[in-house]
């Protein structure tokens, strides 16, 4: 053979044999990187019939556009797709329900309906342009308020008639005071001349004519253009509650959009950046027969001037917050229509107040006062109104979540005595809790036999032992039938994407009958692959504390003694759990890298959730402290007994993990040789405030936290291979932040980072090619700096 054809040969040998080299799996980055498409389209959104006969979930096993609704008949057992028209008519899952259950009111498409439970008789109330929301029962149950155009309406069930009630302006009142020079003189004129004493008198008389016909009309507000929102009409028809929200201004933040359809490039304003002045929060009452407002007075809330223990760290520098009351929730009230109370939340995130509401006097009696110096939160436990929070069934009680112990747990507070009773306990978590319909036992989600699973669970509405009603480890998501004698489940586990079961309700049926799998949903692509289950491990960390992570293993003959750490996103979030993961694509990853030899672990780090409140406050005041130090700490492990090479390790994530990749590469060199950060936070005081402010404050009161927090201050600690990778379009952790973050390397000297844009990807990416241009450039870095694989493209 001549030389030079010897010699070609050999190149095309090399190239094919570096190519084998690159990836010893049968998964490809490309494939796994269709997302739905190569895994499948999943069942979502589940919700019964009027009749409990049937099931409805969104569904797409055609791989159409997007997804669509579906049905399930359990008389024939039988799916069909619904069509357009039915699917449009479909009542919500969102309802409201009179005092006895035997009416209830719901909104779809912007327009109100009725529905009759005995007959099942659907009536539709409105039919027009303006949406109407916030359905809700009143005039003792025999007419249904709602808000329309910023105003309360109620409709009288039996008459039909609609009436206005609140009558919002931005008007400003036409009568200005007169000062005591021209009072005077306009009543000397009026005693002077006879003519304009009598037109005075018939003016005044005409006057009197028109306020009585006014007062047959609502009574106009004004709102000072203060905007207004959670309007509530008493259930004796009596009152009306409202919220004025005076919005501060705040700078926003513009995201330029280079790839665009006009050619031109064109801003897109978004959100403003952490440091927000507050906005003002004031609940009002509308007495309607004596046509006046007044506000509801909140200063005997309990801790209302507690100044957080973090401005010890400032002593020269005075603390200024005069108004902490934030978001006030509408008023909740009991099924007799007798009681209110209100969930009422701090502006700095350390207070939360359940209060009964005295609606003739406008003021409130205390009954919970929760507090934590970190912030308040966990499951059941918002800020905006949406908390787990209601009436026990002797209209006595009220019950709500709370940490109190550690954990989230559902208590109740007696309005008179405010005695409090814990209904659970114990070192796990409750989820999304709700009362039977004869009242005599809870339904709730909990973790209670590991923190990573999920089970559905029945209890004594007073507490007492748990009754767990699904079997299979994983995750579990429930919707009860209408008469609770059957239970759809949503069922993932670690290595099988979610599908509908159905299962009769073991708390009425004693049979042993496992819940039925409904759907089949993946491709016959994935399911040509054996997915692994992750190894389920727990290590101590440095402070004594124990975490748990997975860990993906190779076979021993492909072992190459490298690791990958992944660092899931939110912070707030869970991800070494027994279900299939919202990461799943990286799920996908890591099976591909485990068939390379390389080991994964992904860690549930302080700051994760379904550990507790002392695990989710762990990053309190610092970000990239314990949350870093535990991917540390897990990768030591991995080296002391999973004989890892403590110098071919390598760390990625995105969003919170490309943060914590970033802070990784920075301050702990000598750890991680290699990290991809994805659209990651790279200063905190560029991130927006709801989430923050909570963690961190604000940087004008706490700048410390800041400083230590983000890794722009940290870029020269930079050794290893650092590989950025953002979308120039996300709204959420703008571009900007790993613009700014390149100049500092720039200025540093830095030349051991890349970084890859991509120009029309937000926070969350759609295409598939730009999913495996990233994951394709993640897997050359770890090949290349961890074990000296060249890319062959």
């Amino acid at each position: 053979m001549p030389k030079f054809f010897t010699t070609l040969a050999l190149l095309f040998f090399s190239i094919y044999s570096s190519a084998q080299e690159q990836n010893k799996s049968k998964l490809s980055i490309k494939e796994i990187m269709q997302g739905d498409a190569f895994v499948g389209h999943l069942p979502s959104d589940v919700q019964w019939d009027e009749n409990g006969d049937a099931i409805y979930f969104k569904w797409n096993p055609e791989s159409a556009f997007s997804d669509s609704l579906y049905t399930y008949n359990l008389k024939n057992n039988k799916i069909d797709q619904v069509s357009f028209e039915d699917t449009y008519n479909l009542p919500p899952q969102r309802v409201v329900y009179n005092a006895d259950q035997s009416k209830k009111a719901y909104t779809n498409h912007g327009d109100l309906y009725l529905i009759d439970e005995g007959s099942k008789k659907i009536t539709q109330i409105t039919n027009t342009i303006e949406r109407e929301s916030n359905p809700h029962f009143t005039n003792n149950n025999t007419a249904i308020a709602y808000t329309k155009n910023n105003n309360l309406y109620v409709w009288d069930i039996t008459s039909g008639i609609t009436t206005q009630i609140t009558n919002f302006t931005d008007k400003k009142e036409k009568d200005k005071k007169k000062d005591s020079k021209d009072e005077w003189l306009y009543n000397d004129q009026i005693a002077l001349f006879d003519v304009l004493k009598t037109r005075k008198a018939k003016n005044d008389e005409a006057e009197l004519l028109t306020k009585r016909t006014e007062n047959k009309r609502p009574l106009e507000i004004f709102t000072d253009k203060k905007q207004i929102t959670n309007l509530n009409l008493s259930p004796d028809g009596k009152f009306v509650t409202y919220l004025t929200v005076d919005r501060k201004k705040n700078k926003n933040t513009i995201v330029p959009h280079y790839v665009t359809e006009s050619g031109y490039t064109e801003d897109q304003k978004t959100r403003s950046k952490v440091g927000d002045a507050p906005s003002e929060y004031k609940l009002y009452i509308y007495d309607i027969k004596g046509r006046h407002t007044y506000p509801v007075v909140l200063d005997n809330l309990e801790g209302l001037d507690y100044i957080p223990e973090y401005t010890k760290d400032y002593p020269d520098k005075p603390y200024e917050n005069e108004d902490r009351i934030s978001y006030i929730s509408e008023p909740k009230w009991s099924s007799d229509g007798k009681h209110a109370v209100l969930d009422i939340n701090a502006n700095d995130y350390k207070d939360r107040w359940i209060v009964l509401l005295n609606l003739e006097k406008g003021t409130i009696t205390n009954l919970n006062h929760q507090h934590d110096e970190a912030w308040i939160a966990g499951p059941g436990i918002s800020s905006y109104g949406r908390s787990n929070l209601g009436w026990m069934p002797d209209n006595k009680n009220i019950w709500y979540m709370s940490e109190k112990t550690g954990y989230a747990h559902i208590y109740k507070t007696n309005i008179s005595t405010k005695k409090t009773k814990a209904l659970t306990s114990g070192t796990f978590e409750i989820y999304n809790p709700f009362i039977s319909k004869d009242q005599s036992l809870w339904y709730f989600g909990a973790n209670k036999n590991h923190p990573g699973d999920r089970q559905f669970y029945s209890m004594p509405i007073q507490g007492g032992k748990l009754k767990q009603l699904t079997e299979k480890t994983g995750r579990n998501d429930v919707t009860l039938s209408p008469d609770e004698q059957f239970m759809a489940i949503l069922y993932s586990n670690s290595n099988t994407p979610t599908e509908l079961y159905l299962k009769p309700n073991p708390q009425f049926n004693k049979s042993s009958e496992s819940a039925k799998q409904i759907t089949h949903s993946t491709t016959k692509a994935f399911n040509s692959y054996s997915w692994r289950t992750p190894e389920n491990i727990t290590y101590t960390a440095s402070d004594g504390a124990t975490v748990y992570a997975h860990v993906f293993q190779p076979k021993t003959e492909v072992k190459n003694n490298a690791a990958i750490v992944f660092v899931h996103g939110a912070g707030y979030l869970q991800n070494v759990h027994q279900w299939w993961s919202s990461y799943f694509r990286e799920y996908m990853f890591h099976n591909l890298l485990v068939d390379n030899g390389y080991t994964v672990i992904n860690i549930d780090y302080r700051g994760s959730a379904g550990y507790g409140r002392d695990w989710r406050t762990g990053i309190y005041r610092h970000m990239g402290g314990k949350d870093l130090s535990d991917q540390v700490d897990g990768v030591n492990y991995l080296v002391e007994n999973y004989g890892i090479d403590k110098n071919k390790v390598g760390i990625y994530g995105g969003s919170y993990g490309g943060f914590i990749t970033l802070m990784g590469m920075f301050n702990e060199a000598d750890t991680f040789k290699a990290g991809a950060a994805i659209r990651s936070v790279g200063d905190w005081a560029a991130y927006n405030h709801g989430y923050t402010a909570r963690i961190l404050n604000t940087p004008t009161t706490d700048s410390l936290a800041y400083r230590k927090s983000s890794p722009i201050y940290f870029a020269d600690g930079l050794k290893g291979d650092l590989l950025i990778l953002h979308g120039m379009v996300d709204d959420n952790v703008h571009f900007q932040d790993m613009v700014r973050l390149s100049q500092r390397l720039i200025e540093l000297e830095k030349h051991n980072w890349e970084m890859a844009i991509y120009p029309v990807e937000r926070h969350g990416f759609v295409e598939p090619s730009s999913w495996t241009d990233e994951y394709t450039r993640i897997y050359n870095l770890f090949q290349k700096s961890l074990l000296g694989i060249l890319p062959t493209d």
